[in-house]
């Protein structure tokens, strides 16, 4: 058995070596604040020693609820942080250089510790500066808590919170693979796996999680008498002419009217990138269909929440039928937009 790494897995090292370096000039993590008050939205940047991006406008908005201010000499995070990088940058170079398998496996299981330790960490201070509030700030909601999420999305108040890797957090998730793929290598676990009986069920295997890797995110169902419009703040009490919003980040807006829905749409089109649509059938309103694909009929009889007088259906058969029940018109979605 050979005792030293091979030339492919000795570059994946050095590779993973330079994107480690790379990681120290760029933002790591961000978290993205997104308000009325603040169409464009608000950034955090969270480098490997610094805060940048919005930080003073976020601090101001933190004062009056009683969250402390963010300030990069705060953190030992912050002191330590480059250099950490830095060891694991150069043990990377010191393994390829030596082609040693004993120290590719140790700085891989370094490496896996140190990243969760590091989340660990992050969601620490999340929950410190989201939970401990001063009693005198101007504004307080009993029972309310502002830590951000560590990955993904949360509504804080009016304020719709993302936390996602910036360049730097996505170059050490390649570096992780990086990783992972040289210690598979050498271990021969790759092998094993092509020799097995079951290696027939490896391509269906990959084929399910390539599906649901790329599954478009799925809308939520809008609960009658809790749900609220985005656009006008009422309360959804009838789901005939209800839609929903998703953005491309998974934050999702729901509205009690087809006319807020594309109100909303019109006057927030910087957050509507790619965003997806859906819309419930007004004869049977039980699921959320692509609004894209639904015919929609307007008539003032209709009488729905807002005025938007537009009821969807999924085929044009119905539509048709409600259509000349009512003399009314007949709209597709691009029709509606333009």
């Amino acid at each position: 058995m050979k005792k030293s790494i091979s030339l492919f897995n000795r570059v994946l090292l050095i590779a993973s070596g330079i994107l480690l370096l790379i990681s120290i000039f760029v933002p790591l993590w961000q978290i993205q604040l997104d308000a009325p008050q603040y169409p464009e939205g608000l950034t955090l940047k969270i480098f490997a020693n610094k805060l940048g991006g919005d930080v003073e406008i976020i601090n101001g908005l933190n004062h009056y609820i009683g969250m402390k201010t963010l300030h990069a000499q705060d953190f030992i995070e912050f002191q330590i942080l480059i250099y950490i990088v830095l060891f694991f940058a150069v043990f990377a170079f010191i393994t390829a250089f030596l082609k040693s398998k004993k120290l590719l496996y140790v700085l891989f299981c370094l490496f896996v510790f140190f990243g969760v330790i590091a989340m660990a960490d992050f969601w620490r201070w999340e929950y410190a500066y989201g939970h401990d509030l001063n009693p005198n700030a101007a504004i307080i909601v009993p029972g309310m808590a502002y830590q951000p999420p560590l990955i993904g999305f949360k509504q804080l108040l009016n304020f719709g919170a993302y936390s996602i890797p910036d360049i730097g957090g996505w170059l050490f998730i390649i570096t992780g693979i990086l990783m992972l793929t040289a210690v598979i290598q050498e271990l021969g676990i790759w092998n094993r796996i092509k020799k097995t009986e079951n290696k027939k069920l490896a391509f269906p295997i990959f084929l399910v999680f390539l599906m649901n890797a790329c599954q478009n995110n799925v809308p939520e169902r809008i609960l009658i008498n809790k749900s609220s419009c985005d656009n006008c703040k009422m309360t959804i009490t009838d789901l005939r002419f209800a839609g929903e919003i998703i953005t491309e980040k998974g934050r999702i807006y729901t509205f009690d009217d087809t006319g807020c829905m594309l109100k909303y749409k019109n006057e927030n089109k910087s957050k509507m990138n790619n965003a997806q649509y859906y819309s419930y059938e007004f004869i049977s309103p039980k699921e959320l269909f692509p609004s894209e694909k639904m015919f929609y009929v307007s008539d003032p009889k209709l009488g729905s929440p807002m005025g938007g007088n537009l009821a969807a259906f999924s085929n044009a058969k119905n539509a048709s039928t409600y259509m000349n029940t009512l003399h009314a018109e007949m709209h597709s979605w691009t029709a509606l937009n333009k």
